[in-house]
């Protein structure tokens, strides 16, 4: 059996007295698409932080695609191929839509400063590659009418779907994406869904999904862990989480979304 792309053991967090997250494992297989589910406080995001080095654990180790991660800053999980969305968006919202996707793509760029200011030929070959990617990216994702558009103006659906795209054009290889369907109606995260997988074959990407919207998750992730206080309290296939007593007392049990 293969390496998994991203191993995770022994992790904990804690903040003064309090254990965010207890002894937490995972082995992401090479094109899987992974849900983290759990109630506000479960831990989700601050693992999230953890695995794209916003935070540093107090324990434990991260080793992505054979590279031990755990001290890395974020900039450097980025380049490695880890990249990550934010349940709060993190646009450039003055800036269009065009130059929030060329910005992305800037811990790429080969060409020197010197370069830039002469307009030797390595520039322009750079700049000609960056606009090839940006223009596939508003195309996928159905914002080239937008190109020109503030990022702030925007509807919120699509300023969630140029989120993903950004993170797209740093070239990951693993995509962290926490709540990708905040704020969305259900046609529209179906609409997510849909483009979601789509990506994930055009560019050979692995996942992990942090959602409350159940079946928008249990639609897209071959195996869920589900999260209480930090620690992992069930792993599984959809059906096998959805069956499971302790899951279905604890966050099944109010409906499709967890409470």
């Amino acid at each position: 059996m293969p390496d998994p792309i991203l191993k995770v053991t022994d992790l904990w967090k804690n903040f003064g007295g309090l254990s965010a997250v207890s002894d937490y494992r995972l082995e992401l297989p090479l094109g899987m698409v992974y849900g983290l589910i759990g109630p506000n406080g479960a831990g989700k995001t601050t693992i999230f932080n953890l695995l794209s080095g916003v935070l540093k654990p107090n324990r434990g180790r991260i080793v992505f695609n054979q590279i031990d991660i755990t001290d890395f800053r974020p900039d450097q999980v980025t380049r490695v191929g880890l990249t990550r969305t934010f349940q709060n968006l993190r646009l450039f919202p003055s800036l269009n839509v065009e130059m929030n996707l060329k910005i992305a793509n800037h811990i790429h760029l080969h060409y020197s400063f010197v370069a830039s200011l002469s307009n030797l030929p390595g520039f322009f070959h750079s700049e000609r590659e960056v606009q090839k990617k940006v223009d596939t990216m508003l195309d996928i994702f159905g914002l080239s009418q937008y190109r020109d558009e503030l990022a702030t103006n925007l509807p919120y659906g699509l300023q969630r779907k140029l989120d993903i795209a950004r993170t797209l054009m740093t070239d990951p290889k693993v995509v962290l994406l926490d709540e990708p369907s905040a704020g969305m109606n259900t046609g529209e995260s179906e609409d997510l869904a849909r483009l979601i997988l789509q990506i994930k074959e055009r560019f050979h990407l692995t996942l992990v999904i942090v959602e409350h919207r159940m079946p928008f998750v249990m639609g897209l992730a071959g195996i869920i862990q589900v999260l209480d206080y930090g620690s992992v309290i069930a792993q599984g296939t959809p059906e096998e989480i959805q069956n499971n007593p302790q899951v279905i007392e604890a966050y099944l049990g109010a409906g499709d979304t967890i409470a």
